[in-house]
């Protein structure tokens, strides 16, 4: 081909004219600008910051109209910081907390002042500590007057950094709308359900929002007696009684008529802690002992098995063997349950999207909520004791497996499975010697993160009567017992390394 030839020159004169037909499609006002700034960001080498006029001016009123919510949010927070901090200068108000202070310190002097002299007048023997403590006071009232100026001074200070801090927010908009916009631009080729243009409704309301937001804010922070409406928040205390006695009644009357439900899940879960407590630690400790190590050894290699003869013997020598065999009787009882329950969970889940979908608030909730919440209607349903800290525990532990076994079974390439299914491969046989294999080191995680989440709760199921390392440490926050605390907090460390590595196994 000749070098001369224009062919080449045509086809890249028609991808710019495709190009600038995008950028108009997409911008709608003032297509020709942003035309040539997308260009310039694409062609340069490094990093550039095309200034944007308009962004400058508008600040977040513009990122709204443009859909670039990252941005609106910071220009939003650094105008209303601008805002407060100019109407506190503005105001005059600063200093208003020790103006009074004297005042109410000067008060309080005056009256020691007529009491030292009644005193005087009367020959008592205290009107010398009388007249001393009207001096003080009125020293510190004095003190109080000198702060209260200097802070009055500040405000000149206030009002120049207020407006500092505004020009910084609407130069950040300035410099980095263009670059914010070129890439909501390329987003929008591949997406085009995304806004393009100038969303008008949405800036009126941004503006409106900004108005509102910067006026009640400089309002609450630069008036000395704002109204009570803007500081305090509207509260009902006799709805909170009334809701509380309703839920009081409503877990009495639920524990009452499920009594018999309640206490035979308890039975049936001390009938399992019981016995593995019982086998742990009636044992003689030197079998005990072996059994772990060669646990270790055969699933975890020789590496592992040294590491768990000496976290053993740390555990031994201290005095916290019987308590961490305790502690693992209430982990394995949990644990066992969790997965039992969460791995079928995760596989239904990560096979059925919809029951995922419908699963997941649920899993959400678990996670979510405060671990000393689920104490209160577990104590109230299953009374205290271990029983009770085995279902917290449950609770808290089951969502990390269920998740992580679905992502595996949903990360599963289709080509895989499709070819089996062409082999005749059955349904079960698809599962365990397709899904679950290739799903294998996800689901493994979520049992990672199930038994570590469990051990986590040993502490907090102390708090409803669970014995083990969990009450050391438990008794080591009630007394302050710093080195007894710490010994017991490793302790449970180490009894969490040991199950860990024995059950990811051998790392090839």
């Amino acid at each position: 081909m000749n070098a001369h030839d224009p062919a080449p020159v045509r086809s890249t004169e028609q991808a710019q004219t495709a190009e600038d037909a995008l950028v108009r499609e997409f911008v709608v006002r003032n297509p020709h600008y942003y035309a040539q700034v997308f260009a310039r960001i694409r062609r340069a080498s490094g990093a550039i910051w095309p200034f944007n006029f308009a962004a400058a001016l508008l600040g977040p009123v513009w990122a709204a109209a443009r859909g670039i919510t990252l941005l609106f949010w910071l220009t939003f927070f650094l105008e209303t910081l601008a805002v407060v901090q100019i109407g506190v200068g503005a105001a005059r108000n600063l200093g208003v907390t020790e103006q009074a202070r004297a005042e109410r310190v000067s008060k309080q002097a005056q009256v020691r002042a007529q009491q030292a002299e009644a005193a005087e007048a009367a020959g008592q023997d205290n009107a010398a500590g009388l007249k001393s403590s009207a001096a003080a006071l009125e020293k510190a009232a004095d003190s109080a007057r000198m702060q209260a100026e200097a802070a009055k001074a500040k405000a000149p200070l206030v009002i120049g950094s207020g407006l500092v801090t505004l020009l910084l927010a609407r130069l950040l908009a300035g410099f980095v709308a263009n670059r914010m916009l070129e890439r909501r631009f390329a987003l929008w080729r591949s997406k085009s359900t995304l806004q393009r243009g100038l969303n008008l409704p949405l800036a009126i309301c941004a503006f409106t929002f900004c108005i509102a937001a910067y006026g009640l804010s400089a309002y609450r922070f630069a008036s000395s007696t704002p109204a009570v409406w803007l500081t305090a928040a509207p509260s009902n205390r006799e709805w909170q009684a009334t809701l509380s006695s309703a839920l009081d009644s409503l877990m009495a009357a639920v524990s009452h008529l499920g009594d018999g439900f309640f206490g035979g899940i308890t039975a049936a879960i001390s009938l399992v802690l019981d016995g593995l407590a019982y086998g742990l630690t009636g044992m003689p400790w030197p079998v005990t002992m072996a059994i772990i190590l060669v646990l270790a050894w055969q699933l975890a290699g020789p590496r592992i098995a040294i590491f768990s003869a000496a976290a053993l013997a740390y555990l031994a020598v201290l005095g916290f063997w019987e308590k961490s065999l305790e502690t693992v009787a209430l982990l394995g009882t949990s644990a066992i349950l969790c997965l039992s329950t969460g791995i079928p969970l995760g596989i239904w889940c990560g096979r059925r999207p919809r029951v995922y979908v419908s699963v997941r608030p649920v899993l959400d909730f678990m996670q979510t909520m405060p671990a000393f919440v689920y104490l209160i209607p577990v104590i109230a349903l299953f009374g205290i004791g271990k029983p009770p800290g085995v279902i917290a525990t449950l609770i808290f532990g089951t969502p990390p497996v269920v998740r992580l076994t679905a992502l595996g079974l949903q990360g599963v390439p289709p080509a895989i499975r499709e070819a089996a299914q062409a082999y005749g491969a059955t349904r079960w046989f698809l599962l365990t010697r397709v899904d679950l294999p290739l799903a294998m080191p996800s689901i493994m995680a979520g049992i990672n993160q199930t038994i570590l989440m469990c051990l986590s709760m040993v502490v907090i199921a102390s708090l409803i009567g669970a014995k083990g390392l969990g009450e050391d440490v438990l008794n080591a926050l009630q007394y302050a017992a710093v080195g007894q605390g710490l010994l017991a907090g490793f302790a449970i460390l180490l009894c969490a390394m040991i199950i860990d590595r024995i059950v990811q196994g051998r790392v090839e």
